[in-house]
């Protein structure tokens, strides 16, 4: 974490900064890469700018490959940060918008799960943490975690891999795919909002 502080690279929003800082360690840059998302939830770094450079980086199929390993990491790491140190950790994240999961609604942890990381637009450090807080089984939340987050990786890798022909109709295609992305999330974002309600009905 020195390391990524002293060079910045994690310190403000610009994919053409971790490409040059990833690619400048050769054959371990696929490692550096997922490492980087590993750490990116302990400063709550937005992690679709590491899927854009991802993609960017190591192409769409490569690309997608090492997001979704290092999102795993990052999430099992916030997870267990979060069930490790409990009420310390919670303190530490008193600024964040935690999701409150109630009795009955853990015992449905893989469903909740995969609602939610199919919803780009709730933070996906947000739903670790929360989920960490509460009784949800871990093979529950990395099962629906994987699932989950499949589209919207698949949507990221692709336009960050399509960035190099800006102005070409797969970039355009990449985009559109990205607007449905957000859309379809909209709506799921009010369906999850009513399935939690009813869960602790």
């Amino acid at each position: 974490m020195f390391l990524f502080y002293k060079t910045g690279v994690l310190s403000y929003a610009q994919v053409e900064s971790i490409k040059s800082f990833v690619l400048g360690f050769g054959i371990y840059a696929p490692l550096i890469f997922i490492i980087l998302f590993t750490l990116a939830p302990l400063i709550f770094f937005p992690d679709g700018i590491l899927a854009l450079a991802g993609g960017l980086i190591f192409g769409f199929a490569w690309g997608s490959v090492y997001i979704i390993v290092g999102a795993l990491c990052g999430g099992t790491l916030s997870f267990y940060l979060a069930r490790l140190y409990g009420n310390k950790m919670r303190e530490k994240l008193a600024h964040e918008k935690l999701i409150n999961f109630q009795k009955s609604v853990q015992k449905h942890g893989f469903v909740m799960i995969l609602l939610l990381r199919l919803v780009p637009l709730v933070p996906f450090n947000i739903i670790s943490y929360s989920a960490g807080f509460s009784k949800i089984r871990y093979r529950d939340f990395l099962f629906a975690t994987l699932l989950g987050m499949l589209p919207g990786v698949l949507v990221y890798a692709n336009i960050g891999a399509q960035s190099l022909s800006f102005g070409s109709q797969e970039f355009y295609i990449s985009v559109g795919l990205l607007v449905v992305l957000v859309m379809v999330s909209m709506v799921l974002k009010q369906r999850v909002k009513k399935r939690l309600e009813a869960y602790e009905k």
